[in-house]
């Protein structure tokens, strides 16, 4: 009986351990034109929230350097995301646009780019996260 216990407290223990998996996401960030300011980023786990700065998963952000920037993204389950990111150069926390709304900052987006008229959709950025994983993501 003892036995039987012990497997099932074991199995039960494993499984829970495979449900609430975490991850890190290594993100290698390039083309950025200088050292002013930082590298934000934001994580979105679904169409709905995509963009919107009140409904972001994760964010975070880290110094500019010129050229190529680095970091680790820790505590993802697995699931489907999409990564917006900016050089905010001026350090004012927000993505800086012109009159007609084109950013006046470097940005980027996991698996897409800009198009001539907006930021691409969440379903062109997504990707599934299952293990740890490092990402490049080049600034425009």
């Amino acid at each position: 009986m003892i036995h039987k216990n012990f497997f099932l407290l074991s199995f039960f223990l494993g499984i829970s351990n495979l449900i609430s998996a975490q991850h890190s996401l290594s993100l290698n960030i390039d083309g950025v034109t200088s050292e002013e300011g930082n590298i934000c980023f934001a994580i979105y786990t679904n169409e709905s929230s995509f963009l919107k700065f009140d409904e972001v998963f994760k964010s975070g952000s880290c110094k500019a350097v010129k050229g190529n920037n680095a970091f680790q993204i820790t505590d993802l389950p697995d699931g489907d995301y999409a990564i917006a990111i900016f050089h905010d150069a001026n350090g004012n926390q927000n993505l800086d646009t012109n009159i007609l709304g084109i950013p006046k900052e470097q940005l980027a987006f996991s698996k897409s780019k800009m198009k001539m008229f907006g930021p691409p959709k969440f379903e062109e950025c997504v990707f599934t996260l299952k293990s740890n994983m490092e990402m490049k993501i080049s600034l425009q």
